[in-house]
């Protein structure tokens, strides 16, 4: 969302250590980290109704049984509902996550006002329970954030910096090293599974550009690809050959118009887009499956601004086929109010939206490319804005 207005789960098998360094117990569960934003909801004109800060939280959960999700840590940490909802992550290794605190409520006056904050928050999934190891400075408005495959870098989009900050990670030791100065504002970055380049969304630019990735080095490359309106975030393909866009179309909310996802082609040289899929109004959280047969777009479906003539009670679900390069809607199944993450569980077979509005998040089945709403709900103790997932 906008003023006005990330699940990746770190996933081992059950197993036995037999002298293994890499686990620290013998039973790995898969983790989503999620951020709750208790400062911000909506009057019926899609007016946003603020709160002092102090109640948002950040949640772990234990996606070991995906149809009963367990929160095996609660954390009191700022997280907002404004900008894309991948603002959150975790490392390949399971290990540590990363929180971007993007937007503080203050005082002004007697009013309350939305300012850009930030902060990055280090959380050490080691310990039993997960807790807050640092509190590291980023650049303004840290939003979309993502880990290198090899979890030894991440990168911070900066929406009020116009930069992308450039993070050292050696376990719950993480350093900002250098900051990557690009045209305009920059929701969210995220890397090729390769590590050798990234892909930037420039949200008012309506363009994708592409970072190099070489000896710890980011630099912008210089090539921007026209995206439809207002990109948000951005997924790659496991095999690294296709990127997807997810186009807002509203600046940061529904308007009533369809949007779309853009298709990139990366084996090209260089990257550009080969396709637009119409997949509905105002999407913002995208995912794809670790299969990468298959992609999800949330769509806002107005169902924050109740006076308006696209309102509906409830978001949807985008369901986007990948064979090849070829991508085409192929469902629309209804979830919760203001659908924000959506994320695959490791090893593709559920699917979970985190319904803003809703306090919870729908909980869904994945059949090869056929995806069906299981029925069930998992209740969050507040609103969540973000989610993510790791490998």
């Amino acid at each position: 969302m906008q003023f006005n207005r990330f699940v990746r789960v770190s996933f081992s098998a059950a197993m036995l250590l037999c002298g293994s360094s890499l686990l620290t117990s013998a039973l790995a569960k898969p983790f989503m980290i999620v951020g709750l934003d208790e400062k911000t909801v909506w009057d019926d004109d899609g007016k946003p109704i603020l709160s002092a800060p102090g109640k948002d939280q950040v949640l772990i959960v234990d996606l070991a049984s995906p149809e009963s999700p367990k929160i095996v840590a609660s954390l009191p940490l700022k997280n907002s509902v404004v900008g894309p909802p991948v603002n959150v992550d975790i490392d390949p290794s399971g290990s540590v996550a990363l929180v971007a605190d993007s937007v503080d409520v203050v005082k002004d006056g007697e009013a309350l006002k939305q300012v850009p904050d930030n902060k990055i928050y280090v959380i050490d999934l080691k310990a039993n329970p997960p807790k807050l190891a640092a509190t590291i400075t980023g650049g303004k408005q840290s939003s979309g954030l993502s880990f290198s495959p090899d979890g030894k870098m991440a990168l911070v989009a900066n929406r009020a910096d116009n930069s992308i900050s450039v993070l050292s990670v050696n376990g719950t030791d993480v350093k900002v090293t250098d900051t990557v100065q690009m045209p305009d504002s920059v929701s969210h970055v995220v890397f090729t599974p390769d590590g050798k380049r990234a892909l930037a969304t420039r949200f008012p630019a309506h363009k994708l550009s592409v970072l190099d990735i070489a000896n710890g080095k980011v630099t912008y490359s210089k090539i921007d690809l026209p995206t439809g309106q207002w990109p948000y975030n951005v997924v790659v393909s496991p095999n690294g050959k296709l990127a997807l866009t997810s186009d807002n179309g509203g600046a940061g909310s529904s308007d009533g118009s369809v949007d779309t996802t853009s298709v990139v082609d990366l084996e090209a040289n260089p990257p550009r887009i080969i396709d637009r899929v119409v997949v509905g109004d105002g999407p913002e959280g995208l995912a794809m499956s670790p299969q990468g047969d298959l992609a999800v777009a949330a769509i806002l479906r107005g169902s924050n601004m109740k006076k308006a003539f696209f309102y509906h009670k409830d978001g949807s679900l985008s369901i986007l086929k990948i064979d090849g390069k070829k991508v085409t809607k192929t469902q629309d199944i209804e979830v919760g109010g203001l659908p924000e993450a959506v994320v695959f569980t490791p090893d593709g077979k559920y699917l979970l939206a985190g319904n803003f509005l809703s306090n919870d998040f729908s909980i869904l089945k994945v059949n090869g490319t056929k995806v069906t709403d299981t029925g069930k709900r998992f209740q969050v103790p507040g609103h969540p804005a973000s989610a993510r997932m790791g490998h």
